[in-house]
This record gives structure tokens, C-alpha cells and sequence, in this order.
């Protein structure tokens, strides 16, 4: 941590939420989605900033497929939190149907509507090819696809004269977000000074190396005056450091069945993840999850504020992958109280 950097209080910043509609064992999507409607309604009660969901594809424990239709739902059963996509994967899509799907969001809950975009497939080589991408591509592409989409909302940005036109769409502002969990999309959202997310929930060890890419590459813009940076974290918060314990098994089950290739739905916790996990995959876990916060509130206050102090962030999105609904809303209602401590 930097010593000459200003302290940040936790009550400074914003606070949002992920959700990737978990469907978890004994559970199907139509649960998960109910249940994605009532922790985005005490989101927007607890004063969440953000709501946003993640595409993921050909996974058993992912419901937010779908991403653009689920955000509809969720901003048609709430009234005033943002909603958006943490992220759409651009390069999975024509930019058009991209442009109009969010057109479509922005025109139906006007400034509600966030498009955060990521250049990873979301899934795996095959499931990639079925979703009619290249084989070849690999996201190369992605600052051009970033172009196109831009220039269907603002069509002074495009190169020549716009022919094509997103409606609805063209003339809206729908707020353009960068997500990345390495260098290039920090970069890349610093010389377009746009806003950009980090991964932080799954790639620790860039965290800090993609915040200063973005923050030094930062070019203010008709978008930003300076650089604006969101934090991804795993937060798993209860009454007692056992019982946050208890349920982040859950959790570390979920990567443990990704590294894998175990096709599981999201599982109940466990007393012990020694009886699970080889030495080896716990050692590779625990560096993947490395900036992930498990604890009571005191825990969780205490660690957040390093967490906080180390990125500087400007805004923290708040991943909770619990297997019980009533747990996991009691999650995300501690870190409200937190965050709303002496504001």
C-alpha cells in the first residue's frame, strides 16, 4: 500500500452487486431467478448502487445465460437501482444486436441501464462455437467490436456516415463499462476514458497491476474527467467467522469443480474442504480466491478497508456464491451495514 495515497473510508465509496442467478443442487433456474428478483429488491432497500449480471454459458450453476432479457426482469421488479450486464462478452454478438437488445433496456427504464462489456467467450471452446464465433477468434477483434457498438449509440463516433442505425438505440446514453481481468482491457478503457471493472473476485494478482495500467493510461473524455474504477470482491459475511466459513465452502467448491471440468450446480457447504480437495488444488485455490473476505461483520469491515486502501477503488461489486438464499441476503445485508456506517 502506498504511503503517500489519502486513507478512503468505506463510507466514501459506492457499493453494488453481482449476481449470477446461482442454481444451485436440488434447484432449478425458475428458483434461481425468484430469487435473483428478491436480492436485487433488498439491493435496492439496502442501498446498493448497482445490480448487474454476468453471462456464462454451458454452466450448470449459472442461470444469467440470457443476460440482456434477465436484466429486464430484474429492472421491471425494482424502481431505482442501476442495472446492467457485469458483463456482456461482446465477441460473442453482432455489436448491433448488442446496441439494440440495450437500447431496448435504456428506452423501457430510462438511466437505470449499465452495458459492461468483457472480451472473453464466457464459457468453453465448443459452447463458443455454438454461440457461431470464429474458432479463430480469440477477442483480437474487440476494440473494433467496441467501435461498432459506440457508434450505433453515438454516430459521431463513427468513421464514416452511420447507414445503420440501432433502434432504439441511436442517441441514447447508455453507459459503456470495460471489465477485464488483465492488462488490456484496463488499458484500453484508460485511452478511451471510459470506466472500467476489474476482476478482482478471480484474478487477484492483476488486480493491482490493471488498476495502475488503467489509471496511467487514463485520456479524459466526453465520458469521464478521470479514471473511475469498480472492484470486483468475494464477500462472504455472517453473525460469526465459523459460520462465514462454513457457507464460503460453497464457494470454493465452485472453483474447485471448475478447475476440474466437474459439471456440478452450486453445492451445499461442507464441514471440512480437506476431506475434498488435494493439497495441491488448495494451494491453487487459495491464490485464486486470494483477495476473497470471509468473516463476521468486524472481519469483513477490517479486511474491506485494507482491500480498499490497497486499490483505491472508486466503487467495490459485491459477489456472493452462498447456497442458501436466507444466508446469502443476510451476506449482502451485513456488508449494506457496513457501508452505510456513519453516512
Amino acid at each position: 500500500m502506498s504511503t503517500d495515497r489519502e486513507e478512503k473510508q468505506l463510507k466514501d465509496i459506492r457499493y453494488s452487486a453481482l449476481d449470477l442467478s446461482p442454481i444451485v443442487e436440488d434447484g432449478t433456474a425458475s428458483d434461481s431467478y425468484q430469487n435473483t428478483v428478491d436480492l436485487a429488491q433488498y439491493a435496492e432497500k439496502w442501498g446498493y448502487h448497482r445490480y448487474w449480471m454476468a453471462e456464462h454459458h454451458n454452466m450448470p450453476f449459472i442461470g444469467s445465460s440470457a443476460t440482456s432479457v434477465l436484466i429486464g426482469h430484474v429492472a421491471g421488479a425494482t424502481s431505482k437501482i442501476r442495472v446492467g450486464s457485469g458483463g456482456i462478452m461482446l465477441p460473442n454478438h453482432a455489436p448491433l444486436v448488442i446496441a439494440e437488445q440495450f437500447g431496448t433496456l435504456e428506452t423501457l427504464y430510462p438511466d437505470r441501464i449499465d452495458l459492461g462489456l468483457g472480451r472473453a467467450p464466457g464459457t468453453d471452446q465448443l459452447t463458443m462455437q455454438a454461440l457461431r464465433r470464429s474458432s479463430k477468434s480469440d477477442g483480437h477483434d474487440f476494440p473494433q467490436q467496441l467501435d461498432e457498438l459506440r457508434a450505433y449509440f453515438d454516430p459521431s463516433l463513427a468513421s464514416g456516415k452511420q447507414r445503420i442505425r440501432a433502434i432504439p438505440g441511436q442517441g441514447l446514453d447508455v453507459p459503456i463499462w470495460l471489465l477485464g481481468s488483465s492488462g488490456f482491457s484496463a488499458q484500453l478503457a484508460g485511452q478511451l476514458g471510459l470506466p472500467f471493472a476489474f476482476a478482482s473476485h478471480f484474478s487477484p494478482d492483476n488486480t493491482l497491476p490493471a488498476l495502475d495500467l488503467y489509471r496511467n493510461s487514463f485520456q479524459p473524455s466526453n465520458v469521464l474527467d478521470e479514471p473511475y474504477a469498480m472492484v470486483g470482491l468475494n464477500v462472504i459475511a455472517a453473525d460469526t467467522d465459523q459460520e462465514a466459513e462454513y457457507l464460503g465452502t460453497t464457494m470454493k467448491q465452485q472453483f474447485l469443480n471448475l478447475v476440474r471440468n466437474t459439471e456440478n450446480k452450486l453445492q451445499p457447504p461442507v464441514n471440512n474442504m480437506d476431506d475434498i480437495w488435494t493439497e495441491q488444488e488448495k494451494f491453487a485455490l487459495q491464490k485464486q480466491l486470494g483477495s476473497s473476505i470471509i468473516g463476521s461483520r468486524d472481519t469483513v469491515r477490517k479486511q474491506m478497508h485494507d482491500f480498499l486502501q490497497d486499490t483505491q477503488a472508486d466503487e467495490m461489486m459485491i459477489n456472493a456464491q452462498i447456497y442458501d438464499h436466507k444466508a446469502r441476503l443476510r451476506s449482502y445485508e451485513i456488508v449494506s451495514d457496513i457501508m452505510n456506517e456513519n453516512k
